[in-house]
Order: structure tokens, then C-alpha cells, then sequence
């Protein structure tokens, strides 16, 4: 073991000449960091050209901000339910507005509220409303009904006779106003091409403008929520994460490497790299087209994680080689070869966790996988060329440097005293902290198995703004505001208000308002059932003659232009999926005996809330079973590359202990595996080996003849230790500022993945210390060898 005496020297001691190319566990990768070193000033000029290229692919960075962007794949249930959103696209471009109050119906609220949705019907864009004021009278024979709400309200007992047959007017109550009259919806219907622009945000702040002006004074809480809306949100939400992730990351690094390095130059050395990586990687997918949503918007602290930790491995490496007295181009060269050869390891183990998301059903999680690793392969190139640079060009006085931190090193120093001093201890029983390391990683482990796939539309959107908290008003007054529909296509040759197809949409729609969590239900039935009730006419020549005085826009919630598909359109509130999933499959199950009636009629169940509840849990669960896959993979990617199955053994325990320990987190809060999560933990397992594997690599340095196991741990331990402590703060700081996010899943994703970070040292330094020296002692009493060859 080392004693007191011996640590501050291990600089001098430890400096290692580079293994020869063929003995490198990366098979010589690690070299291409050496080609830009020896013409430092032509690959600045490079850089330059590549950084003016980067910052125009990001410019060409567009924003995803649809809502069923989770679960886009080529898969028969999203294609039904794109299909319905083209031929019936309603809800894609409703803007609600929630007005909500105890004397919404007094008379003069009401005229309030009259004269805003008049001025909101006059915003530019808005192609269509429907609100209480557009409910009609019964119809007198012969005649079109009279509005509901006449010019001139009435006045005292009138007025309150009044407001009794408004909440009594069957077409609002319930779905435009709620039963006990103090909420109100009003649907406006915006133009496509108003959603898809950069007008959304101009068109929506003049509906809030409108809102506030006309309810000034009248003790009303109106807000805006619907699809149009929710995606502004996220836009604006991905915009603002974007810049506070870039600023706050780049801040992190900086401040902690100037903190230990206590030197500008080195600050650069570290932190620079990672940080033109970040503008590298982005605009690269800039310019293959990538969007930014709500995984992809994670990039920049991602990027950061992956280069960060390597930067200043080779950073480390090349001042312990400057201390000792080489000159700055030999230090740098040493550390990339010396180094160098993990850091490939680390990006490729961190690509293998990207590829597995390529087995996900979600279009977004592949593209996100493919972006990781495109990323991951950018990082590596970047940071392995420009340390060495940016050391050769920036690093002064290397002779000064040396002498003065030799004897005055002491932040690092004492990091380096507090690792030996966990390694002594770890080394000292590997057999019983090995056992205890395999209980604690087996039970939390059983705990992680007992987790439960979740999804909720809310937690995809920003919590903080006004479009969940007026879905939540919805959820409560009006059954929900997540639509659900079932789509009846008609056999061909049949008409629109032939007696049959009337017949079919009849029990459809009898079937979804019966079905328990489904309520404001809405289709041609409801219209045909007003007419028979008040009017007395429910024959076809009159339900015709209404619709067609309908507007057109209206007209095309409920029926295809070509007339021959219709929707039955409810809405259910913003449950979980595992709830949501019991009313879908038993409206669908209540629907065969509908299909059985009517033969030739297709009938599915479709809409967001639908394919949310049925893909939803099914794609969690297999990107859980692949994070398994992956724990298998990378561990025999490492062990061939470092050539031993007692290093393959070695990963397993400390690559898994982040995951399951994270698991056990959201055990304990309540929650349970979302989309972000499992992303974040198979994500967070290839980056949380980063320390493992560089750990390992300078295990394989140290162990040589001469030198016993327990030395050579220490030895890795000290020389290695400080900088994957200070990595893990740095990288941690870099995603933690994901809380400041206004999306739920991005703050989940930011959070999980630090304390994965946090859980990955925590393995690493009490871990994989016990582990890697009790399979070298058992292979060695195997072996029957002892110290007379290296043991890894």
C-alpha cells in the first residue's frame, strides 16, 4: 500500500511511457487526437471554418412541438390516427378558452363574455367558433331555429328564468357549460397554416390581449389551453431551456475547472473542448435535419456529460506529465496516448446506449438515439483533437508551472488523499464489500422490477403556463379536455344518410356516451336527436337542410368532405395511461357487437388519449427490457476490449448500481418509469461507465510485474479519482439545471440522470474498487500466480 509519505510523489512515479499501438484497448483509435497536434495553427484555421459552418446548421434548427411526436412510428394505430387528424382535423388546431367563475352567469358577465367571444372571433386566423352563445332555440315547423341568447338580454325574474333554460339547453350542458353553470368553453377553430408559423404566438398573445381587456372587472378566470396552444408553450419552453442549458453548463465547467486548475490556460484546455464540441454536434444535426423537441432539447448537457469527463481526464493527465517535467508537446501527446485510449472506450459505450433506443417504436426516441450517437462520435473527435491543441498553443512557462505546482497543489492533493483513502479501506476485505455490494445492487435491483410503466399528456407540456392548469379546470367541470373519437368508415356505395349508416352512428354514439370516463360527446347523432326532440322532425330531408346551413368548419368535425367517414367525438380527462387503457379497450370491446350489426361499417377507436394508452406502457416496457439487453452488450464490448473476462465481470456490478438506485428513487417518490426515465437511465448507464472504464484503464497501466494487485488499485485509485470526482460535480451541475425547466419530463430527465451521475462515482469509488481486486485475487488463486505478471 502507499503510505503518507509516497502520495504526494505519485506524480513523479506514476508517469507511465504510452503503451506500444498494439497493446491499446481502443486498437489505436485514440492516435487520431495526434494528427491535428503536430499543425496546431492550421487545424485552428479548421476549426474556425468548421465552428461559422456550425453556427449555420444551427440556425437551421427547427423546433417539433407536436403533441403525438412520442409515439410517431410507421406502427397501423398512429397511421389510423394521422389519417383521422387530415380527414377530420379539428382538435389539432382548437384553441380553448376556460372562463370560470361564481357569477359567470350573471347578467352582466355575461355580456362580457358575449362581447369577447365576438372579438376573438374577429382575430385574424381564427376560421370558426362555437361557445354557448351559438346554441339555438327549438325550431318552430317550417322555420330555422332562433338563437338562444337573444340581442337583448332579459331582466330581473326573467333573466333568472332565463339562465335556468340556458343550463338546461341540452347541446351546452355539459360540453359548453358546466352543470352547475360556473365554467364555460369556447372552441376556436384556427387556420393550419396559422398553427404550423411563427404567427401562433402573435395570434394567440391578441386572444390573451381580448381576454383581459373585455373581463377587466368582472371577477372571471379565463385561460387558454387546446393542441395550438400547448404547442406554443413547448416551443417557447424548448426555446428558453435551450439557452439557460447552454449558459448554466458552460458556466459550470468553467468555474470548477478554473477552481482547481488555477490557471486560465488550463481552464481552456478543460473546458473549451466540450464546449465547441457542444456547437460542433449541434450544428452537424443542424445540417442533417434534426428537430428540436422535447429529448433532443437535453442535447447540449448530454454533449457536455460525454466530452466533459474525457477533457479533463486528459487535461489531468497531461499537468501530472507537465509537473514532472516534460515539455507541454510531450505531455499532451502522452496524455492522448495514455488516456486517450479509455476516452475512446467511453464515447463507444456511450454510442452502444444510444443505439439501443434505435429498438424503440417511437420515431422520437430513434431519432434521438441517432442524434446521441452522431454526437457521441463528434465529442470524441473534438475533444481528442483540441486538448492536445489548445495545450500546445495556450499552456506558457511549463518549467515555472512545474516548479511552483509541485509544492503547492494542494485542492488536488487533497482529493487525491481522500481517494487513497477510500481505496485502502476497499482493498483492505474485497471479499466481504464485494458481497455486500451484490446484496445491495440484487435488492435494489427487485425493487426496480417492481416499477410500472406511466404516461400522462400534462407531463409533456410546460406545468407552469396556463394551458394544463385550464385542462385541469376541464377535467373537472367537463369530463376532460383529451379528446377520444371512433372512426366509422362506410362500405363503398353507401350515403351519408342512407337509414343504416344514420342506424350505425346511432349506436356508436349511444355506445361511447355509456362507456364510464367518456363524457362530452359530440357527432351528426347529437344534432339528429335535438331536431327529433324539440323540433319534432327527425327525418332525413330536415337533418340535411341543418347541416347544410352549418359552417363548413364545423360541419367537418363530425364528417369527411367526401362524406363517407364520420367521427364520434368525446373526451375523457388526463389520467394516467394505465387508466386511460381499461376505458379504450372496453369502449372497443363494447363496439363488436356494433361491428356485428353492421357489417361492412369499419368502427375504431382512435384519437391521442387512444394510441397514448395503447402504445404508451408497451414502449416502456421495451425500452426497459433493452436497457437489460444493453447491461449484456457493453459489458462484453469492454471486456474484448481490454481483452480479459475478469474486466468484463468487474463493469457489471457498478454499471448497474446507477440504474437500479435510480430506480429505487422514483420508487420512493411515487413515480414510475415514464418515457424520460427510462431514457435517462439508458442513457446515464453508457455515460456512467465513463469512470469505470477510465479507472480500468489505468488499472491495466499499473499492474505490472513487481507491483501486487492491492498497490495497483491504490495506484489507479489516486491517479484517477480526482478527476472523475470532479467530472461527476461538473457533469451532475451540467444536467441538474434541467429543474429550471418548465416541462415535466425534461426536469425528470435532468434531475435522474444526475443522480445517475452521482450513483455512477459512488459505484466506481466503492464498487468497483472491492470487485475488480477480489476477481483478480480469485483469478490469480485459480491461475496459481502470484505478482510475477500483470493481473489484468
Amino acid at each position: 500500500m502507499l503510505d503518507k509519505n509516497s502520495e504526494s510523489q505519485v506524480h513523479v512515479e506514476a508517469i507511465e511511457e504510452p503503451p506500444p499501438p498494439g497493446k491499446s484497448i481502443a486498437f489505436g483509435l485514440e492516435r487520431m487526437g495526434l494528427i491535428a497536434v503536430k499543425a496546431p495553427i492550421v487545424s485552428m484555421v479548421v476549426l474556425v471554418l468548421l465552428l461559422i459552418g456550425a453556427i449555420f446548421g444551427i440556425n437551421r434548427i427547427k423546433i417539433d412541438d407536436s403533441l403525438s411526436q412520442l409515439f410517431r412510428s410507421d406502427s397501423k394505430d398512429y397511421k389510423q390516427y394521422e389519417a383521422v387528424t387530415k380527414r377530420f382535423p379539428a382538435t389539432e388546431f382548437d384553441v380553448l378558452v376556460v372562463v370560470e367563475g361564481k357569477t359567470l352567469l350573471a347578467r352582466e358577465n355575461l355580456e362580457k363574455v358575449r362581447d369577447m367571444v365576438t372579438d376573438l372571433q374577429l382575430v385574424e386566423g381564427v376560421r370558426g367558433l362555437v361557445s354557448l352563445f351559438s346554441a339555438r332555440q327549438a325550431p318552430e315547423p317550417g322555420k330555422l331555429p332562433a338563437a338562444l341568447f337573444p340581442p337583448e338580454l332579459p331582466e330581473g325574474e326573467a333573466y333568472e328564468k332565463f339562465t335556468e333554460t340556458v343550463k338546461a339547453n341540452e347541446i351546452i350542458r355539459g360540453k359548453l357549460l358546466s352543470e352547475d353553470g360556473t365554467l364555460a368553453l369556447i372552441v376556436l377553430s384556427l387556420e393550419p397554416s396559422v398553427v404550423s408559423s411563427n404567427d401562433l404566438g402573435k395570434v394567440v398573445g391578441e386572444m390573451r390581449k381580448i381576454m383581459a381587456d373585455d373581463l377587466k372587472g368582472a371577477g372571471l378566470n379565463a385561460q387558454l389551453s387546446g393542441v395550438p396552444v400547448m404547442q406554443l408553450e413547448i416551443r417557447n419552453a424548448v426555446k428558453r431551456d435551450g439557452l439557460t442549458y447552454n449558459i448554466l453548463g458552460i458556466l459550470a465547467g468553467c468555474i470548477i475547472a478554473i477552481i482547481f486548475f488555477r490557471k486560465i490556460s488550463f481552464m481552456v484546455v478543460a473546458a473549451f473542448p466540450p464546449i465547441i464540441a457542444i456547437l460542433l454536434a449541434l450544428g452537424g444535426l443542424g445540417w442533417a435535419g434534426f428537430n428540436l423537441n422535447m429529448f433532443l432539447n437535453v442535447m447540449t448537457p448530454l454533449i457536455m456529460v460525454i466530452s466533459f469527463s474525457d477533457s479533463m481526464q486528459l487535461t489531468f493527465a497531461a499537468r501530472d506529465r507537465l509537473i514532472a517535467g516534460q515539455d507541454k508537446f510531450t505531455a499532451f501527446t502522452n496524455a492522448v496516448l495514455v488516456v486517450g485510449p479509455a476516452c475512446v472506450l467511453t464515447h463507444g459505450t456511450a454510442g452502444i446506449s444510444f443505439i439501443a433506443l434505435q429498438f424503440s417504436d417511437s420515431e422520437l426516441i430513434r431519432k434521438f438515439g441517432e442524434a446521441g450517437l452522431a454526437a457521441t462520435i463528434i465529442a470524441l473527435i473534438a475533444v481528442l483533437s483540441l486538448v492536445p491543441v489548445f495545450g500546445v498553443l495556450f499552456v506558457r512557462n511549463e518549467k515555472i508551472f512545474a516548479v511552483k505546482f509541485q509544492s503547492a497543489d494542494a485542492g488536488v492533493q487533497a482529493l487525491r488523499n481522500f481517494c487513497y483513502w477510500i481505496a485502502v479501506r476497499m482493498v483492505g476485505r474485497p471479499g466481504l464489500f464485494s458481497l455486500l455490494a451484490l446484496l445491495l445492487v440484487a435488492g435494489l435491483g427487485f425493487i426496480y422490477m417492481t416499477l410500472e410503466p406511466r404516461y400522462r399528456l400534462a407531463d409533456q407540456v410546460p406545468d407552469k403556463r396556463q394551458a394544463v392548469a385550464a385542462s385541469s379546470r376541464l377535467d373537472a367541470k367537463l369530463t376532460g379536455a383529451n379528446p377520444i373519437d371512433v372512426l366509422i368508415e362506410f362500405p363503398k356505395g353507401a350515403s351519408l344518410y342512407s337509414a343504416d349508416t344514420l342506424k350505425t352512428i346511432a349506436d356508436v354514439h349511444s355506445m361511447v356516451e355509456k362507456s364510464a370516463g367518456v363524457g362530452n360527446v359530440w357527432s351528426l347523432e347529437t344534432l339528429r336527436r335535438w331536431l327529433t326532440e324539440k323540433a319534432g322532425s327527425g327525418d332525413v330531408a330536415t337533418l340535411k337542410q341543418y347541416v347544410s346551413v352549418i359552417p363548413e368548419h364545423l360541419v367537418r368535425r363530425f364528417i369527411s368532405a367526401d362524406q363517407d367517414a364520420v367521427v364520434v367525438s368525446g373526451r375523457v380527462p388526463d389520467l394516467d395511461s394505465s387508466q386511460i387503457l381499461p376505458v379504450v379497450d372496453k369502449l372497443d370491446a363494447a363496439l363488436n357487437q356494433v361491428r356485428t350489426d353492421h357489417p361492412g361499417y369499419e368502427i375504431a377507436v382512435t384519437g391521442l388519449s387512444a394510441i397514448a394508452a395503447r402504445n404508451s406502457a408497451n414502449m416502456i416496457s421495451k425500452l426497459n427490457h433493452g436497457l437489460t439487453i444493453e447491461f449484456l452488450l457493453v459489458a462484453i464490448f469492454i471486456g474484448l476490449a481490454f481483452r480479459s473476462f475478469v474486466v468484463m465481470l468487474s463493469c457489471i456490478l457498478p454499471g448497474i448500481f446507477p440504474v437500479v438506485a435510480s430506480g429505487t428513487v422514483l420508487w420512493i417518490l411515487g413515480e414510475g418509469l415514464q418515457f424520460a426515465s427510462v431514457v435517462a437511465l439508458t442513457v446515464s448507464f453508457g455515460l456512467g461507465l465513463s469512470a469505470t472504464i477510465h479507472f480500468l484503464n489505468r488499472l491495466r497501466l499499473e499492474s505490472k510485474p513487481g507491483i501486487t494487485p492491492e498497490l495497483a488499485v491504490e495506484r489507479a485509485t489516486v491517479l484517477v479519482g480526482p478527476a472523475l470526482i470532479l467530472t461527476t460535480v461538473v457533469l451532475a451541475c451540467g444536467l441538474v439545471v434541467t429543474v429550471f425547466s418548465d416541462l415535466p419530463s425534461l426536469r425528470l430527465f435532468g434531475w435522474l440522470s444526475a443522480f445517475s451521475m452521482v450513483a455512477a462515482l459512488v459505484a466506481d469509488l466503492f464498487i468497483l474498487r472491492p470487485t475488480s481486486m477480489f476477481l483478480i485475487n480469485l483469478s490469480e488463486k485459480i491461475r496459481g500466480v502470484r505478482h510475477d505478471k500483470p493481473a489484468v
